[in-house]
């Protein structure tokens, strides 16, 4: 189910963050060309609430929310965060599930609660659903003043596990066909957002992956 995105206060600094691997339908193109348009059309994540221990803006888990959500859903993507049982903080992952009913889970983070109590847990809750949203969507808060306007905009890539699904679906092509498919809808998500090192990866593994399924079809001749 949709979890709530009510808003907690931010959990302690120093809670440490741990990544752990993520999984997919077995068919992602639909999704992940979705994702890449919805990642160049997303903004940062306006810094509108306070750290009262820090005394610093920080972009609160409801502007997070704001920033990616009309976005996801504009094009075909329904948000879910999941949270799972877990003895000493929380446990959440972000999930993407797309129109076409493909799913992509973008690996589960773990947040130690600062204390063994319900404000704790709630903190850390928060704090978890804040960053594993922002990571997922490959953004990050955005400065809230004069200088940010001074500021050439940074250019936008793909992030990690999107360039390496799109290299898996690459990679395990079984035909011209389906290699040319896959690269073609890797390399447009990778121009839509500009970025270069990802669509020279694409080049590189479409190449390699030609080649082998070129030497396959010698063999059998």
């Amino acid at each position: 189910m949709p979890q709530d995105f009510s808003i907690i206060p931010r959990a302690d600094a120093s809670a440490q963050v741990e990544f752990r691997p993520d999984s997919r339908s077995a068919d992602c193109a639909a999704l992940f060309e979705a994702v890449a348009k919805a990642q160049g059309e997303i903004e940062g994540a306006k810094k509108d609430s306070t750290n009262p221990h820090f005394k610093s803006k920080y972009a609160d888990l409801s502007a997070c929310v704001e920033a990616v959500v009309d976005s996801l859903n504009a094009n075909g993507i329904f948000l879910n965060q999941q949270t799972s049982e877990s003895d000493s903080g929380v446990i959440v992952e972000t999930v993407f599930i797309h129109e076409s009913g493909e799913l992509l889970n973008c690996g589960k983070l773990h947040v130690p609660a600062s204390k063994q109590d319900p404000q704790g847990y709630g903190s850390a809750l928060t704090y978890a659903r804040r960053y594993s949203l922002m990571a997922a969507c490959g953004i990050a808060p955005e400065d809230d003043d004069g200088e940010a306007a001074t500021r050439k905009p940074a250019k936008q890539k793909l992030t990690d596990s999107a360039i390496a699904d799109f290299l898996t679906t690459i990679n395990e092509s079984d035909s011209m066909d389906a290699l040319k498919k896959a690269f073609q809808i890797a390399y447009r998500a990778a121009e839509h957002v500009g970025d270069a090192s990802a669509q020279a990866a694409f080049e590189k593994a479409k190449d390699a992956r030609k080649t082998y399924l070129q030497t396959e079809l010698t063999a059998q001749a």
